[in-house]
């Protein structure tokens, strides 16, 4: 007969797996962030230790409530007589079957320790609610709100930007079926072809030089190959690129236009500072969606 696993198992093996994703979101994190940017790579050190140190509160918490409700049981178990010595074959027999509830009862203590994990993050969410990010959010919604759009979620990976863009042209359907990697090959081979324009922009953040002919290259390939973060020069060789303007919108400053030569439609694009832990993010915007109207009584 195979062995139903304890409580303590399950919760070991549950912390065990809960601090390999961890572990695995850490890494991705470090992969979106460039290494010779000394303030995101500080940004991303204060974030990888909150994020650990949330999670060692959160198991504590979870081994202190299982600790508890075992000892809630043992009193339990005595108050009913179970543990009584003159229990006779039937009574032996009940308690038989009594075992297979228990294995039932352990995976309910499993599913209730997942439903206030769960439950702590909607408390996290609520207690947000008066934090930047919020903030951010309602203002971007009425700003958005006044031209009928809303905010359309784009994955925090380091692709933001161009999945952005890209999002925005295959919404326009202007023949310009441009996926991720090729707008990050555009913008490198763009940049490379026009340094000039680019290269005052960029500089070394530890002496503060402009960068050398061998740095600008490894920026470029970044660009190219990697999850690097794109912001405004990025959007400047798109703009060039694509051969139009990209208005972007922000929650406490005026919207920035880019390519204004450009007479076409802008693209339209938000940035937010506070959407995640690592800060700066772009979404792309969709038609708002109308709430449907509740019917008079």
């Amino acid at each position: 007969m195979e062995e139903t696993e304890t409580p303590e198992e399950l919760l070991t093996k549950q912390h065990r797996k809960e601090k390999k994703d961890l572990q695995a979101k850490i890494q991705s994190m470090k992969n979106a962030v460039p290494k010779n940017d000394k303030k995101r790579r500080k940004q991303l050190l204060e974030d990888i230790a909150k994020l650990e140190a949330e999670l060692n509160e959160k198991h504590e918490e979870e081994l202190q409530q299982l600790n508890n409700n075992q000892d809630g049981e043992k009193v339990d178990l005595i108050a009913n007589g179970v543990e009584n010595l003159g229990l006779d074959n039937e009574e032996t027999k009940e308690s038989k079957q009594g075992r297979t509830s228990k294995a039932q009862k352990r995976r309910d203590k499993k599913a209730a320790l997942e439903k206030e994990r769960e439950s702590r993050i909607a408390e996290a969410e609520v207690t947000n609610l008066s934090g930047f990010r919020h903030q951010e959010r309602l203002k971007l919604a009425q700003k958005l709100a006044e031209r009928q759009l809303q905010i359309k979620e784009i994955p925090s990976d380091g692709h933001c930007m161009y999945r952005a863009l890209e999002d925005q042209l295959t919404a326009r359907d202007h023949g310009h079926a441009l996926d991720l990697a090729q707008l990050r090959a555009l913008t490198a081979k763009h940049m490379r072809s026009h340094a000039n324009d680019f290269l005052p922009f960029l500089t070394n953040p530890n002496t503060g030089d402009m960068y050398t002919a061998d740095e600008f290259e490894k920026y470029c390939s970044d660009v190219e190959d990697t999850a690097a973060w794109g912001g405004q020069l990025e959007l400047r060789a798109l703009s060039q690129v694509l051969e139009m303007p990209f208005e972007v919108i922000q929650a406490d400053s005026p919207s920035i236009v880019i390519g204004e030569e450009y007479t076409n439609a802008p693209i339209v694009l938000i940035y937010m500072r506070h959407a995640y832990g690592l800060g700066e993010h772009y979404n792309s915007v969709e038609p708002l969606k109308e709430a449907p109207k509740e019917e008079e009584s």
